[in-house]
């Protein structure tokens, strides 16, 4: 039925290694309450979070050889779920699969990231499926990302559905903006997706003692900070590529140059990937062993 009626969701999150050797999750609690987000919306039945921590940890723990141990890299997890009940009719499956998949991984980009604006096709909207993680939103963005990269862009920078102004995220990631002393995301409207990363990225940027808002930001607004100079820097965060580091946005009208250098985004990289290999104090107790 998945095929016919796309119920099919998925997780993505990391296993890393300490210098001790010992397999580490970060913060997959998170995961298990988002798994269970998107199944509501998507009709499915919620998997039992302890379960999904559980069998992650297990999982792990058999393929702790297969951690890379450089810096930034890691076992990327994909837990996943589907319709795998064998009817054609359009109502909730009453079978489903629940699956991990574990693979060496490196971060995504190793440069600088480009991104078009793009102001045809839209992602989500309020109301649809944005919000969580479903493989039909993945769907919708294949062609647009293709003709972004086309003019010679890496992601999409989608925008929303009504005024094609607002900034909301990138392809595979959140989006922060570094304007003046403060960090703007912008909010869960219902049209985006709550990543992980994002969360862990505003708390860190509070902790240091910086100031974040989560709200509406316009194109428009941030072209005029790079106009005026107060745009200092912007980066893309999420599971699979990290912190992307931002260096232009281009539209119809011509490219929005962010910045050369990213010193918060930097930063924030440096902590995440340090935290993740047990390297500087989990003071926010994120950290599990997995065994």
């Amino acid at each position: 039925m998945a095929f016919h009626y796309g119920q099919a969701l998925f997780e993505g999150l990391k296993a890393t290694k300490n210098e001790e050797g010992e397999p580490l999750l970060f913060r997959p609690d998170q995961n298990a309450k988002r798994l269970n987000y998107s199944a509501r919306r998507l009709g499915m039945p919620e998997f039992p979070e302890d379960l999904f921590v559980e069998g992650l940890k297990k999982l792990v723990a058999l393929d702790k050889a297969w951690i890379p141990p450089q810096e930034g890299s890691a076992l990327y997890l994909r837990p996943f779920m589907y319709a795998s009940e064998a009817f054609i009719g359009m109502r909730a499956a009453t079978e489903y699969n629940f699956i991990i998949m574990a693979s060496p991984a490196n971060p995504l980009y190793s440069g600088r990231v480009k991104l078009w604006a793009e102001k045809k096709y839209i992602r989500a909207v309020e109301g649809g499926t944005g919000s969580a993680k479903a493989a039909g939103n993945y769907a919708a963005a294949v062609l647009p990302t293709e003709l972004a990269k086309q003019k010679g862009y890496d992601q999409v920078l989608w925008l929303d559905a009504k005024e094609h102004s607002y900034i909301e995220e990138v392809g595979t990631m959140n989006i922060f903006f570094h304007i003046g002393d403060t960090f703007v995301t912008p909010p869960l409207s219902g049209s985006i997706l709550s990543g992980v990363t994002r969360i862990n990225v505003i708390d860190f940027l509070r902790h240091k003692g910086h100031t974040v808002e989560e709200r509406k930001i316009t194109l428009d607004e941030v072209k005029q900070a790079s106009i005026d100079g107060t745009l200092k820097e912007a980066f893309g965060t999420g599971t699979a590529v990290g912190i992307a580091y931002i260096e232009t946005i281009g539209d119809e009208s011509g490219d929005i140059l962010v910045s050369k250098e990213s010193p918060m985004g930097k930063e924030v990289n440096d902590w995440l990937n340090k935290l993740k290999m047990g390297k500087v104090e989990d003071v926010f107790n994120w950290i599990q062993i997995a065994e």
